[in-house]
């Protein structure tokens, strides 16, 4: 196996991970950022309160987007088994 083809499976390794939680990452940011202006605009400053509206948005965002994130990672899986005989030779 070359240098370059350790490069190349990290590489895809890398932009497979970052493609799979953008989603849910994203509705985390979005929903967070939405907490803390609510709590700063009535100052209100329960813990549960930055916490559970979380973790409710990152739950719902992995059920819209799990089939989605399971195919790419499906693929990316393939592809890396697909490729085996390539990287072992």
């Amino acid at each position: 196996m070359t240098p370059e083809m350790i490069a190349k499976v990290a590489q895809d390794s890398i932009y497979t991970i970052l493609i799979v939680i953008a989603p849910v990452a994203g509705v985390a940011l979005v929903v967070g950022l939405l907490v803390s202006i609510f709590q700063a605009t009535t100052q209100i400053q329960e813990q549960t309160l930055a916490f559970v509206p979380k973790i409710l948005a990152v739950l719902l965002s992995i059920l819209f987007f799990g089939q989605w994130m399971l195919n790419h990672v499906v693929d990316f899986t393939q592809r890396l088994l697909g490729n085996l005989a390539q990287y072992i030779g």
